[in-house]
């Protein structure tokens, strides 16, 4: 019961970051399109995607060390802990970054392409995965610091908005500022769940009997 009392209020944690990083993605997305009309860029759409592509292995780096900083800071197992780390990241943030949009970007009627990073391009995204766990090993003291939570959740967040938003627009919804409202929504939705299930519920569903009893109760 305590266990899903403290997932329920760092969900309610993360509500204002969604929304507030998903509205500021919004306009920063949407300044660099003005600028990509002004300047008549032919293809836009490849530049949109370059710029995915960095931020969604960035994504991985900030939801791999939250992921494995969760988990190792309850229950000191190694081998348990990286494995959690690389799926609850990896896994997590593909649905968070693509799926999610995909499928957004269908409901809203465009012709959405489905590319999957970590199948199509591993030497971008593994090196972010593996450093990400490393560092959720050996610095959960520092993030669990007030200041230390609320940079890596809000850069967590913000970084997830802007990736989740620029698969959208790269892979199918390129009139997206006519249905920016909707928008909005789906990419909540895409960035709360998703990021949540990653940083809180999915590394401490995985926890021992006996450290949930030392951290809950």
């Amino acid at each position: 019961m305590k266990k899903f009392k403290y997932i329920l209020l760092s969900l309610s944690h993360h509500l204002p970051f969604s929304v507030l990083s998903v509205s500021i993605g919004l306009i920063f997305v949407g300044i660099l399109n003005f600028i990509v009309e002004i300047l008549e860029i032919e293809n836009p759409t490849t530049y949109f995607e370059e710029l995915f592509h960095i931020f969604h292995p960035s994504h991985i780096l900030f939801s791999a060390l939250a992921t494995t900083t969760m988990f190792w800071k309850h229950e000191k197992k190694f081998l348990k802990a990286f494995i959690i780390g690389i799926i609850g990241s990896a896994g997590i943030c593909g649905i968070s970054d693509i799926f999610m949009p995909y499928i957004s970007g269908f409901l809203l009627g465009a012709k959405m392409e489905l590319h999957i990073c970590i199948i199509q391009h591993p030497q971008i995204i593994l090196p972010f995965l593996f450093l990400g766990v490393f560092v959720g090993y050996v610095a959960p003291e520092t993030l669990e610091k007030s200041e230390g939570v609320i940079f890596s959740h809000s850069l967590h967040v913000f970084i997830s908005a802007i990736a989740s938003i620029f698969y959208l627009i790269s892979f199918g919804l390129t009139e997206w500022t006519h249905q920016i409202g909707s928008v909005l929504i789906y990419m909540v939705l895409a960035v709360i769940i998703p990021c949540c299930a990653s940083d809180i519920i999915f590394p401490l569903f995985f926890i021992s009997q006996k450290s949930e009893y030392k951290h809950f109760h």
